[in-house]
């Protein structure tokens, strides 16, 4: 994995930690205040997907 997809994969990666932190876990998931961060976590997770679908695609076209 080159370090430019690592640096995005940390960053994604603090990003669902940060939100998972700052949900209220004693209301329910869907509530309007969870809301934002149930979002921003799963952009978070497409990111994460997308990150390994760009490296996966990079090291098809290299030959060695």
């Amino acid at each position: 994995m080159q370090k430019f997809y690592k640096v995005f994969l940390v960053l994604f990666i603090v990003i669902i930690g940060v939100n998972l932190y700052a949900m209220d876990w004693k209301s329910d998931i869907l509530s309007e205040d969870n809301l934002k961060f149930v979002f921003s976590i799963a952009s978070g997770i497409i990111g994460v997907i997308l990150l390994f679908v760009l490296n996966t695609w990079s090291k098809i076209g290299v030959k060695k």
